[in-house]
């Protein structure tokens, strides 16, 4: 199958597109052509669903692997998410970082965690998930709705990456990092976190904290990390014609772990 663009399909698409869920994030792809932008004379923007654009050489990216190109497009989205914020935060062999949840963004922190070196242990609420962690690199699996397994791990943790973008309560996963230790925020819930128990912070100087993305500098460090480490997403190819459908699986966490749309199949639709 010959590829001559590729789009991941968790990228965020204006409002403006949105038919098939009123409040979502991911349009139909007739809407799309249907949409005008008076920023643009009133034509047809194909925004993310373009075979081919225009661009300052500033902001080409680089891709160095040599095949399996729809498996390295969401590199560019839950890639550089879980690079940036591990990189930050200098995470590298001897160090004992945690991983919350394995969904798109999950499954690539295990993945760039482990080459850097480190002893990765996954939390995840669903046990089914436990084989599919051991595959992609984590060393243990934790039940975190498991008190006893939970306890095992207190102040025992250098970093700890969230991924989860439901609500949940953090202070379990605060209290497994050690002393001066961080817990980066990547997911971002509908609702808001319930309130910390400050003195979950304070007492040994844990810290919480955020990361969105990364520059264009950083995303091809990580271009070029992941194609030296032979690393690329788990994904799933689907027509253009099937997008409905697979974001009613997305919702649904029946994806593993990111759809990919073949770009060839826009000129049937």
């Amino acid at each position: 199958m010959t590829f001559r663009s590729i789009f991941c399909s968790a990228v965020f698409v204006t409002q403006t597109c949105t038919p098939h869920v009123t409040n979502g994030i991911i349009p139909s792809f007739r809407q799309c052509l249907a949409t005008k932008l008076s920023a643009f004379g009133g034509e047809n923007t194909l925004g993310g669903y373009s075979d081919h654009i225009v661009v300052d050489q500033k902001f080409v990216l680089r891709i160095s692997h040599k095949d399996n190109l729809a498996a390295v497009a969401p590199l560019l989205c839950a890639g550089i998410t879980t690079y940036s914020p591990l990189r930050q935060w200098n995470v590298g062999p001897g160090q004992k970082v945690g991983v919350v949840g394995l969904g798109g963004l999950g499954h690539m922190a295990v993945k760039i965690a482990t080459a850097m070196g480190a002893h990765v242990v996954l939390f995840t609420t669903s046990p089914s998930k436990k084989e599919d962690a051991l595959r992609l690199g984590a060393k243990e699996v934790v039940i975190s709705k498991n008190k006893d397994e939970m306890k095992a791990h207190l102040n025992s943790f250098d970093f700890i990456l969230n991924t989860v973008a439901a609500q949940h309560d953090l202070d379990p996963f605060m209290a497994l990092l050690k002393r001066d230790a961080t817990m980066t925020l990547v997911g971002a819930p509908s609702e808001p976190h319930p309130g910390l128990n400050v003195f979950g912070l304070i007492f040994k100087r844990r810290r919480l904290a955020g990361s969105l993305i990364g520059g264009i500098a950083e995303t091809q460090e990580m271009l070029d990390f992941c194609a030296e480490h032979n690393i690329v997403s788990d994904v799933e190819m689907i027509d253009i014609q099937g997008i409905n459908e697979a974001y009613e699986r997305m919702i649904k966490s029946d994806v593993k772990y990111r759809f990919v749309i073949d770009m060839a199949s826009l000129k049937a639709a």
